[in-house]
């Protein structure tokens, strides 16, 4: 499985050492310790000045992955420093989810103008002209902005012939919809978590990998060990992630490998919950009763919605989400199993320890956190037995891992359902875009629509702890759609949906 960057190699690589640890180390604490010395083992640095801050680095992503919190800079603490609160066999991590690593961040200029070398010093001056605040000159026959004046406005870039000015902003920020990161009193990112909903557009933005998530994998693979019931609820965004040849027997046979006992499709719980806001949008929606419909698998959207628009929150759909849908199906048969949402997102790991609706859910984890532990037991999917499977989603709720795939799904089932019902859907992807259609729908130009928000720009195929690049994932994604036996749910998933809605 070739990765995407030395960033997320450099990710993989801690995630497949601390699920080493976690399965086979007799002595935890030193051989944590160690880990820095593993992923960085000559005194020749690769990517930083220095060997000690590279290390300094792939320490602090240690505690990130132990669930951890990053330690302080001005205080003397081992990396192991709280670790025995981490060995255990549930779920855990210090809030916050996503934090900056402070040695890690290169201080990115954040919203600055540049003259680069390609400025001509051309007679037109269309630069000068076009400040209008008298920023700009020439100096030394190069025009110069002088960044006291400077009001950012762009101005002087859009008018350069030659596109001898760039915009430099700081990728995390540019990637953050909800302009949630800022800069410390040192010039490194911040993230404010009170604006934060944990989609992790930042992590995967950042080409310094100076923000990271927090990891359940040594918790789990705790539980796996002490030989708890542990079944792995599986996203349909999964499919290819791990090589076209994996094929869902491969990926049984590598799951069980780990110490699961059992595999499950959380595409299942999709089409509960299309059959469902099927009826909702029908019977409420279309006839009037309410203005619109949010759709509500995705965390980060559904966060969005309660933080910023909190008098449209009513709005969103109180079906289950795909994952805790599945989760709960689960436990109604299997009561002491201990479910594992296997999937793209980070946002789902807050989704799963929220309080106010059970989740059902004892552990998160994603596709990245996944490929390092077979890569702690040494596991070649493709080479591994084909193992019979008897998965039983339809193409309505695996076409949820792309953006439009929800809304699509309830749509046809409306068709089916509902004939002669007229269906409005608006849709977007990416927090900023989502933003401006949540603005739409207040001023009331959405009313009657079915209104589906995704955190990641194309759905959960980008989500943040994936491994394929998004278009190769959707290319997937739709082939397995499209070679679903069944293509939409029968309605009588109305009434499984009841059940699981009403489960403790």
């Amino acid at each position: 499985m070739k990765s995407q960057s030395v960033v997320t190699e450099l990710r993989r690589k801690i995630f497949t050492e601390i699920a080493r640890v976690a399965y086979e180390s007799d002595n935890v604490a030193n051989d944590i310790e160690a880990i820095p010395y593993l992923i960085t083992p000559s005194e020749e640095p690769r990517y930083r000045e220095s060997i000690y801050r590279e290390r300094q680095i792939a320490s602090e992503r240690v505690r990130l992955a132990l669930g951890l919190s990053l330690r302080p800079a001005n205080k003397p603490v081992h990396i192991t420093d709280g670790v025995d609160r981490t060995t255990i066999a549930d779920k855990y991590y210090e809030p916050p989810l996503m934090q900056v690593i402070p040695s890690a961040c290169d201080k990115c200029p954040d919203n600055e103008y540049v003259v680069t070398d390609q400025c001509r010093n051309c007679v037109a001056h269309s630069c000068i002209k076009a400040c209008p605040k008298g920023a700009v000159s020439i100096v030394n026959g190069k025009s110069f902005i002088d960044r006291e004046k400077c009001v950012r406005c762009g101005k002087c870039k859009a008018a350069c012939p030659y596109d001898a000015i760039a915009h430099h902003k700081r990728p995390c920020a540019a990637a953050c919809g909800v302009n949630a990161i800022s800069s410390d009193e040192y010039g490194r990112a911040h993230i404010d978590t009170d604006k934060c909903v944990a989609c992790g557009q930042c992590m995967s933005s950042c080409p310094f990998g100076a923000i990271a998530d927090k990891s359940q994998i040594f918790q789990l693979i705790q539980a796996i060990k002490q030989g708890d019931e542990v079944v792995a609820a599986v996203a349909p965004a999964i499919v290819g992630q791990f090589g076209a040849n994996v094929t869902p027997g491969k990926m049984k046979s590598a799951l069980l490998a780990l110490g699961f006992k059992d595999v499950y499709e959380v595409a299942v719980g999709a089409d509960v919950g299309a059959v469902a806001e099927a009826h909702h949008y029908a019977s409420e929606v279309a006839t009037g009763n309410l203005p619109f419909l949010f759709t509500s698998c995705c965390p980060a959207w559904a966060v969005l919605i309660k933080n910023y628009f909190p008098d449209l929150a009513s709005e969103v759909s109180r079906e289950l989400t795909p994952m805790v849908a599945t989760a709960r199906s689960i436990k109604s048969k299997r009561p002491d199993a201990r479910v594992v949402f296997i999937g793209p997102c980070a946002a789902k790991k807050l989704e799963a320890s929220r309080t106010t609706v059970r989740s059902h859910v004892d552990f998160v984890i994603t596709f990245e956190e996944l490929a390092g532990m077979f890569d702690a037991k040494n596991l070649k999917l493709e080479e591994l037995e084909e193992l019979p499977v008897n998965f039983e989603a339809t193409g309505a709720g695996r076409g949820y891992a792309c953006s439009g795939g929800v809304s699509k799904a309830i749509e046809n089932c409306i068709n089916e359902f509902y004939p002669g019902t007229e269906v409005k859907i608006q849709h977007a992807e990416g927090l900023a875009d989502c933003r401006k259609m949540l603005l739409l729908a207040k001023s009331g130009k959405l009313n009657g629509y079915m209104i589906e928000g995704m955190g990641c720009p194309g759905g959960c195929v980008a989500g943040v702890g994936t491994i394929i690049p998004p278009e190769k994932a959707k290319t997937a994604v739709d082939q397995m759609v499209n070679s679903s036996q069944t293509k939409i749910p029968p309605k009588e998933m109305e009434d499984l949906a009841e059940m699981l809605t009403k489960m403790d």
